[in-house]
Order: C-alpha cells, then structure tokens, then sequence
C-alpha cells in the first residue's frame, strides 16, 4: 500500500500501520503524486499534454490508471494523461488482469526490482516468474543478462541478434558441434581464500587463517584487530551448514577464530565464549568480519568480540555483534585422557545408519563437508567417536588450528544412545568454556563425550591426529 497527500495524516496513517507490528517505508519522492497534492498542476500538465501528438500502441497495454487493459482510443488523449497523474494507482488490478490474460513471466524495466517485489504479492498462481532488469546492488551487465535469462529459459522470445550487436559474437551452426557426448571433467584452478593481495601494502599485517584477511595492531588500546570476509563463493565448503534452509557460521568457526585470535595475542586458553546472535552468509555476496582483542588485565585475560555486516549494506548501518568472550593464559590444563587403545575396551559399537538422513528431517542440513561423523560406541554414559574430514575439505585442514567442520562432526555425537537427552530435536553449542588447543592440523578425530553437569553439559576430550600421531584437544560447552 502506497499513502500519498498531505504529510502530516500520511505520517500519522504509517504509525498506526507501526504500532501494529506493520512495517513501514518513507518513498524518496519529490511530489506527492496521485493524491489531491498535485490539482494545482493539472491544468498546466493538460496544456502540455494536449500539445503532443499520440500513436495507438503496438502491444496491448494494461493501464495502472484502470487496472485494465487500455483502448487506443482511451490512451492517446490528454486526459488519460492527466488522469494519470493524479488519480489513484490501481496496481493489484493491473497485475490480476495480466495474470488473467494468462501472463506467467514477468520482466520490470526500472532502477530496481521494487515492483517485482510488489507483484509477487499480487498473484494468485504459483507458476509465476519475475526478473527485474536492474539492481541497485549489482553490477547493470550482470542484472540484465539474469533478467534475459530468466526470460529466455521462461519462453520468452528474446532477440539474441540486438543483444549481441557490436559485440563481434557470431552464430555457430549447430552442424558445427561433436555428436558424441562431452566429457564432462572440469578443469577449473581452485581458488584459495587465503589469496587476498598483498595487505603489507596498505599497511597491514597477515593475518595468515583461511577465514580471516589480515590483522592491525592497536598500540593505544594493547589490543589486535582482526578483518575478514566470508561468502559461499571463497569459502563453499560453509554451505554445508544449513540450518531450517538458512546457511550459519558454525559455532565451531567461532571458537577457530577465538583460538587464532589467542595465538596472535599469546593467549592459549579459550576461557570462555558466548555467542549472541547468528551469523547468516548470503547466497550472493559476502559479510565483513571484524574480530577484536582487547587489553590485557592484570591476570592476563583479554576480552574478545567478534562483529559482522553485509558487505552491501552502506557504511553507516551499524555491525552486529555475534559473539563476545575471555581469552587467557598459563591456565590451560594438561591433558588428562589417552584415546591410543582403540576403540576403548568394553565399549559397544553404536549403529549410525540414518544419522544424517535424520537431522535432516528436523532441518539439519549437512553436506559432504560436515558429514564428518564415521564409527561410535557407547560405554555407560559415554560416547565415543570416530570423525574425519572428506576428501576435498581434508586438502585445507592443515591452514585451520582445528577444521570447524571437523569439530562439527564431532558434535553430531550428542544424542546418540542417550547422550545429552536432545528429544529428537536439533541442537546448536552457543556457550563454550575452557578451549584448549593441543595440536593443529587434523583431519581426523578420535571423540570421547560425557555428560558433565546439572545443566546438560557435555565435557569432550578429543584425540586430535596429526602429522601421523595422535594429540589431544580439550574443551567444554557448558550449554547447546
């Protein structure tokens, strides 16, 4: 619904709208067109408009003045003109009657994709399709050729020849092509995250962690900041964590980079870390990280933080904060297990059939990344594990401290023969205390999980392999 007329009763009719839970938007106009605001220029408007000279269309037209489909004889006088501008826009009719002349694709010619979102509102099939020919937000040649696209693979009939006028493309005869089938091996260089120029340029440092960009000291206030940039397209392996269809940062990515954070500062003990809001990557573009370490206390404990943005938004919309915890040192308890006898002796071996397919139907989501978890067993109220990277993602293991998706993995344990009670729902870690970190580059797992407390926490002890040996790692997640 637009509003248009006097300012004062439209502010007032949109915080109505507010107070009840309505979302509202101020339109950048100069006039407050379609409303009596605009009696005092029709005059003059029809003065100019009965000076022009009108053609009968060549395509039907449906009017937003009727919400019809206009006649000739209607269009091509000025007081349809002058009608047009002041009376009401009748914008639902108009997209019903196209839907009622049986129109299935629609393409909006305009700055922006506004009124194909207003459309989608308006139809009533579920067959319908929109493309918006530009967008604020993207480049113009690569929104155009979408909407063409769209189009095209729609039916619609599109004029390749114009498109690729002086562009030097030519038509290839079909008879040109091989009859046999392709092979279809992809040859493509993988292009790693870490590749992001050279930072020492602009006065930086590196900040040498796949999820992460580059580092600045901060000499005035003792701490470090860190800088980043996540998005499918550098780092695919995160679509993988799909939860309820919205792809998440995992809570194990934000213990990785507390842990990176800890190394830069001298700090090996992740004391604790709370993570205050989800972090959602896009399907197109990216999100700004920034990571933040405070001064040290007396103790040597340091704050930490870590914010993002979506890197379309424009600089003066604020950051959200995700996650806020205490980095430490010279706390870090030794390593009190051994998982070397393997599997544990007296330890019965728990069926994993289904285990995917079933997180799957409570939202869930894994892909081949994150579907880490290969053998377990049970042993009275542990549980123990075996998880490992596949092979694709195992190739990068060694540039993180501990692969999230790897720890992910070892996670997937919880609930198996009872452990941690979850009921047949999801559950995501959101508090973690006393992260210590043994050993780096694993791309295997050996788990063990115990229930530890009154609150449902679970204490994991993970056998850690790396460089052919097995190290231990040790953490907490009091809450998940």
């Amino acid at each position: 619904m637009v509003i248009a007329g006097d300012e004062d009763e439209a502010v007032a009719l949109a915080d109505g709208f507010e107070a009840r839970g309505r979302k509202t938007k101020r339109l950048t106009v100069s006039h407050a067109f379609h409303s009596p605001r605009m009696d005092g220029m029709l005059d003059a408007f029809r003065e100019v408009a009965e000076g022009l000279t009108y053609e009968a269309p060549r395509i039907p037209i449906v009017s937003n003045l009727t919400g019809t489909v206009v006649s000739a004889e209607e269009i091509t006088t000025a007081d349809f003109w002058v009608r047009h501008v002041r009376e009401a826009v009748r914008f639902l009719d108009g997209v019903r009657t196209l839907e009622a002349q049986g129109v299935t694709t629609y393409v909006e010619l305009g700055p922006d994709g506004v009124l194909t979102a207003m459309a989608q509102e308006c139809v009533t099939g579920e067959d319908a399709a929109f493309a918006a020919v530009l967008r604020k937000d993207r480049p113009e040649a690569e929104a155009l050729l979408s909407a063409v696209a769209r189009a095209h693979v729609r039916g619609a009939a599109v004029d390749w020849a114009a498109y690729y006028a002086r562009t030097g493309a030519a038509q290839v005869e079909l008879t040109a092509f091989p009859t046999y089938p392709f092979q279809r091996q992809r040859y493509w260089p993988k292009v790693s995250s870490l590749f992001l120029g050279d930072v020492a340029a602009v006065g930086l440092g590196e900040a040498e962690h796949p999820l992460l960009g580059a580092s600045a000291e901060l000499p005035d206030a003792d701490g470090m900041l860190f800088t980043g940039r996540l998005a499918l397209s550098t780092h695919p392996w995160l679509a993988g964590h799909t939860i309820l269809d919205t792809v998440l940062l995992p809570g194990t990515a934000f213990v990785e980079l507390a842990i990176r954070a800890g190394d830069q500062v001298g700090c090996d003990y992740l004391e604790e870390l709370t993570l205050e809001a989800p972090l959602v990557l896009p399907a197109q573009g990216g999100v700004q990280l920034r990571l933040s370490v405070g001064a040290a206390d007396e103790t040597g404990r340091r704050p930490l933080s870590l914010h993002s943005r979506l890197e379309s938004l424009p600089a003066e919309e604020p950051w959200t904060r995700h996650a806020a915890g205490v980095l430490a040192s010279g706390g870090r308890p030794e390593a009190s297990f051994e998982l070397s006898a393997w599997p544990p002796a007296d330890a019965a071996e728990v069926e994993l059939d289904g285990r995917y397919e079933g997180l799957l139907d409570i939202g869930f989501a894994y892909g081949p990344a994150f579907q880490g978890l290969r053998r377990a067993w049970q042993r009275g109220g542990e549980v123990f594990a075996e998880v490992a990277l596949d092979e694709e993602t195992a190739e990068e293991a060694a540039a993180f401290g501990l692969h999230p998706a790897l720890l992910d993995s070892a996670l997937h344990a919880i609930g198996l023969a009872g452990l941690g009670n979850t009921g047949g729902e999801g559950r995501l870690p959101f508090a973690w205390t006393g992260v210590s970190l043994y050993a780096s580059g694993a791309s295997a797992l050996r788990v063990r999980l115990a229930p530890a407390g009154a609150e449902r926490s679970e204490e994991r002890r993970v056998g850690k392999e790396c460089r052919s040996r097995w190290a231990p790692y040790h953490y907490k997640n009091n809450r998940s």
